[in-house]
């Protein structure tokens, strides 16, 4: 029997929505792809008792797309929109003095996605390359995405980045994966991940909040624009745009509160009990969680890109748009401004004494950040910074694509401490449930997208059960055969 293909767009002059839309059916197998137009989108599969069930769900999946505007279009004939890209200045700095930079990364592209852990710091760039590295400066592994990287957030011990095909993908096991498929009309500037709630700030000022199952569980469209800030805890999601920092209940129902800011928010921060605000007019701002009262203000004297805490909000540290990073106390008072000795920090995260940055010149910078370094770089004494070099045979990670895609294990040689996990059909949706013995069987697991099919078993390495009811991987991925 011939495959049947209905491929829909929708398309809206005011920038809105641009986007796909193709259901196909082949015999008992109904596959559906969605994404930005012009770009490969994503792919979903499932299976059907009978051919004609299959044409009924897919005439079903049309026929809502219909009512929302969707059209019949014939691939390619309208040009992909680009997407937005941080475009910054960056002036040459102004301090008397340059920071003690200890090593110094070039990713070779423009980069402000970063993560420092206990164990390793992150970086991800515009060319869609993720690269780790030790706390030393060694280059450890590299994860090759396929578009620009926007950020890099972490919840609990998984790392996830956020990327230009609105796809977010978990590299936290050995092969990367898209764990989060955003609407493709939404042009991700920032993400947070709480207790596997993905929070998403766009470009038109919007907020998105999906559960771990990628699916959608509420938004807001902010009285601003360019959302560069989201943070999210139990209480609360916390969204900084051009017309100051709102915050909503963490379950959508209702805003709790709104402060203007000097300036639009380029970049956010948060501890326990506050948020930090980095603005367009020079000043980052310190928000009570509770109420959104302006606790603190921090001076610097050019646009802040980016800022950052030492534990409990002790030090506040700031870089700003002409290439200087600062250091205050908890109160407001500036205890230092020197040089980054490149250009100018788009993110910045402090650990153990150290400050690492990502500049507008794609690098990864170490400064140590210690009184000691500090006061001698005051006086013009700086450590000869170790330019990092990457590996010539440094692993290269990539996606897995579709199921075919992955690697296979037969039932023979399943390892010990696999887990056997299977796609089932639920209710018009695909679910991932364990089917090995000791876990839960009410929860699921946040699983590839890609290579979901009706049926298909996996074994995976390790899979942890994470705070709001449901199983995380944590290790490889193969196919059951």
């Amino acid at each position: 029997m011939a495959r049947e293909t209905t491929y829909l767009e929708l398309s809206q002059e005011d920038g809105a929505a641009h986007k796909f839309y193709e259901v196909t059916v082949d015999g008992v197998v109904v596959s559906v792809r969605y994404g930005r137009i012009g770009a490969a989108g994503q792919l979903q599969s499932s299976s059907f008792p009978t051919v004609e069930k299959a044409r009924a769900a897919a005439a079903k999946k049309v026929g809502e797309k219909v009512r929302k505007g969707y059209a019949p279009a014939v691939r390619g004939a309208r040009a992909a929109r680009a997407v937005t890209r941080r475009q910054v200045a960056s002036a040459p700095s102004t301090a008397r003095a340059v920071a003690p930079v200890l090593w110094r990364f070039r990713t070779g592209s423009a980069a402000f996605g970063i993560h420092v852990d206990e164990d390793r710091c992150w970086v991800g760039n515009q060319a869609g390359d993720v690269y780790t590295l030790s706390h030393g400066g060694e280059v450890l592994a590299r994860y090759s995405l396929p578009d620009g990287v926007k950020c890099l957030v972490a919840d609990e011990f998984w790392i996830y980045a956020g990327c230009d095909d609105g796809t977010v993908y978990d590299l936290s096991s050995k092969v990367p994966f898209g764990a989060y498929a955003i609407a493709a009309d939404v042009d991700i500037y920032w993400l947070d991940i709480h207790e596997g709630v993905l929070n998403v700030s766009d470009a038109n000022g919007g907020l998105t909040v999906i559960d771990h199952e990628d699916e959608h569980q509420w938004s807001r469209k902010s009285a601003g624009g360019g959302a560069w800030m989201v943070r999210a805890d139990e209480r609360a999601v916390y969204h900084g745009h051009s017309g100051g920092v709102t915050a909503y209940a963490a379950d959508g129902t209702g805003q709790l509160w709104h402060t203007r800011t000097p300036g639009g928010v380029l970049f956010g921060w948060q501890e326990q009990h506050a948020v930090y605000a980095g603005t367009a007019r020079n000043t980052v701002q310190r928000l009570s969680k509770a109420t959104g009262a302006v606790e603190a203000s921090y001076p610097c004297d050019a646009a802040v890109y980016s800022c950052a805490t030492s534990p409990d909000g002790r030090h506040v540290f700031a870089g700003d748009s002409s290439s200087s990073v600062y250091c205050f106390d908890a109160d407001g008072r500036r205890l230092w401004k020197l040089g980054t000795g490149g250009g100018s920090a788009l993110s910045m995260q402090y650990l153990d004494e150290r400050l690492y940055l990502v500049t507008t010149d794609g690098s990864l910078v170490c400064v140590d950040a210690s009184g000691a370094a500090i006061a001698a770089a005051q006086q013009g004494s700086v450590p000869t910074a170790v330019d990092v070099k990457s590996a010539a045979a440094l692993p290269v990670f990539t996606p897995a694509a579709s199921a075919a895609a992955v690697a296979t294990v037969s039932v023979a040689s399943v390892p010990s401490g696999g887990v056997v996990v299977e796609c089932v059909q639920v209710g018009g949706r695909m679910r991932v449930q364990v089917v090995s013995d000791g876990f839960e069987p009410g929860w699921n697991v946040q699983f590839p997208r890609g290579i979901r099919e009706a049926g298909a078993r996996y074994v995976v390495d390790g899979l942890h059960a994470a705070t709001g009811g449901f199983y995380r991987v944590r290790g490889e991925i193969r196919r059951l055969v």
